[in-house]
């Protein structure tokens, strides 16, 4: 898990990020993605044992994630493991969700977090597999872009520019008076999700068996 703290749209350097062991096997192209291995994952915390933090750090925030239907359904599958009759973990927060704001602001293009890295000029070549802290950084980015923010990259530019006044960023299109909502999941892409996570249980009772 991995996130990074903004304040009044300014990175503020406070970050979250925690390996957490899946307590099942890795799936091959599951590892192909990001890159971690049973291995590496064997020695660390369970998210049972790491929630009170994340809790904590999440307290009062509203959560900006990209496609977030796909992200809170694993966090509200791990809640539900912990306390089947309490609410759900995404019926508890404010979600803002960046694909939808994306197709809001550039409908019929590809909307990726990588086409939007590349729409918006944001260096993620150092991107090789997908970690969660380095995509929440360069998600922060992207939002803070989206929205006529300031982002962590323009202060470098700031510096070299002190004598000759502010740098201002010019987004594509400033989202600020946009009516924006949370989006739920539609019944298909739960399902889809739901299908999803039937699939890793299999798999990983499979493996259990062996």
């Amino acid at each position: 898990i991995g996130a990074v703290e903004l304040l009044n749209h300014v990175p503020t350097g406070r970050t979250y990020h925690q390996y957490i062991n899946p307590e099942r096997s890795m799936p091959q192209e599951a590892f192909e993605v990001h890159g971690l291995s049973e291995d590496f994952l064997a020695d660390k915390p369970r998210f049972a044992d790491v929630v009170r933090d994340l809790v904590e750090y999440l307290e009062g925030a509203e959560l900006i994630i990209h496609n977030a239907p796909f992200d809170l359904g694993f966090l509200d599958y791990e809640f539900s493991l912990m306390d089947r009759d309490g609410p759900s973990f995404s019926s508890t927060v404010e979600v803002l969700d960046t694909l939808e704001l994306a197709r809001d602001l550039h409908p019929g293009q590809r909307n990726s977090l990588d086409a939007l890295c590349r729409r918006y000029e944001i260096d993620n070549s150092h991107r090789e597999l997908h970690g969660a802290l380095l995509d929440a950084e360069i998600l922060a980015d992207v939002y803070l872009l989206m929205t006529g923010g300031q982002t962590a990259l323009s202060l470098d530019a700031a510096r070299a520019s002190e004598s000759s006044g502010p740098v201002s960023i010019d987004p594509v299109r400033n989202a600020a008076s946009l009516d924006l909502t949370v989006v739920r999941a539609t019944d298909e892409e739960a399902a889809a999700h739901e299908s999803l996570l039937e699939r890793l249980r299999a798999d990983g009772r499979r493996e259990h068996r062996r």
